[in-house]
């Protein structure tokens, strides 16, 4: 549905976005990740016609979206940082209107817009003047005029921003919905929604991509080792000597008392080793009593400090050595060239 060829964006001597390549698949839902900066924002702009890149393409549903622009632009629902509603008009005004724009043929439109508004649950909404809606709300009529016309593919920058815990319940439920039907590309800086609801995630540092797999792939890539954290009874001393004797377990750490007379533990394992049941019978042979287990798995948060920190380390080493007359030393997944504020960049394109 969607297919990125090195995909440059420059400002001047400022590199947004570096050589970026990478595609989406028909009911897809991909979620970009990326510290302030990094070129999220900018590469959506440009995936939906809103900006052009300074080099490389972007096709979707197999049309370019600078060659054939209308036909690209027609498979495309998109939903901003901020969303693009007038705040005289009612909701459902509104709606209407996106829909004159989109083509929307009469036949049949109110009762595709009342399916739309029925799966956002801005149903009670429809006769209120935007202005006077909620920044919630507001964000809710957002993302149903994305869905208006029913594109393809629906591109989300931020949509849980300024949404409560319970909006955020139903946010995420909508977008698994709407995955059923559509290809979906979102970013945010909710980084467990961005786990809960994306099939894959793409973490992006200074325009480039630095890691792209599912939740799962990247866990397993990142933390390189097993990890269980175990409430025991008995000394730290007796469950250090006993548990580094056991195969595959490397390290013992001691957590502290959590509670009257248990003590917690982590047990780090070799690098693809199962260290439960190793753990377990351990415990079990020599009468230790084991209260809790459980499996430490990275934290989406951990992935991404570790790829981005590691990513801008290398970048830095790289700098250096180029000081010091290194040459060509720009490996895959870095970049070297300064981060452009994305804020900066698109209000001096607005």
């Amino acid at each position: 549905m969607i297919e990125v060829k090195n995909l440059t964006k420059r400002y001047g001597q400022i590199v947004a976005v570096d050589d970026l390549s990478f595609s989406v698949s028909q009911g897809e839902i991909v979620g970009f990740l990326g510290p302030n900066g990094a070129g999220k924002t900018t590469t959506m702009n440009i995936i939906t016609g809103y900006l052009a890149p300074t080099e490389g393409t972007v096709m979707i549903n197999g049309f370019d979206i600078i060659e054939n622009p209308l036909e690209a632009k027609a498979g495309i629902g998109y939903l901003p940082d901020h969303p693009p509603i007038y705040p005289n008009m009612t909701v459902w005004e509104y709606l209407n209107f996106v829909a004159d724009l989109k083509k929307v043929k009469r036949a049949g439109r109110k009762e595709h817009l009342d399916e739309i508004m029925e799966l956002v649950k801005i149903t009670e909404m429809r006769n209120r003047i935007t202005k006077n809606l909620s920044k919630g709300y507001r964000q809710r009529v957002g993302l149903s005029q994305a869905m208006v016309g029913n594109p393809s593919t629906i591109i989300l920058d931020e949509p849980m921003v300024a949404l409560d815990p319970m909006q955020i319940i139903e946010m995420r439920q909508v977008i698994r919905d709407l995955g059923q039907k559509h290809t979906l590309i979102l970013s945010s800086h909710i980084l467990p929604e961005v786990s809960a609801v994306c099939d894959r995630i793409m973490i992006i540092h200074k325009g480039r991509i630095v890691a792209s797999d599912t939740t799962d792939k990247l866990t397993s890539a990142i933390k390189g080792q097993n990890r269980l954290q175990l409430r025991v009874k008995d000394s730290f001393e007796r469950l250090s000597e006993l548990f580094s004797a056991q195969e595959f377990i490397k390290t013992v750490e001691n957590l502290g008392m959590k509670e009257e007379g248990a003590l917690d533990i982590i047990l780090i394992g070799e690098e693809g080793a199962d260290i439960r049941e190793a753990a377990f019978k351990a415990c079990a042979e020599n009468n230790i009593s084991l209260l809790s287990m459980k499996s430490m798995d990275s934290t989406l948060e951990e992935i991404f400090l570790e790829v981005t920190a590691s990513s801008a380390k290398e970048g830095l080493e790289i700098e250096d050595e180029a000081i010091l007359g290194g040459s060509e030393l720009n490996p895959e997944g870095l970049s070297t060239e300064n981060e452009e504020e994305e804020d900066k960049s698109d209000d001096s394109n607005n």
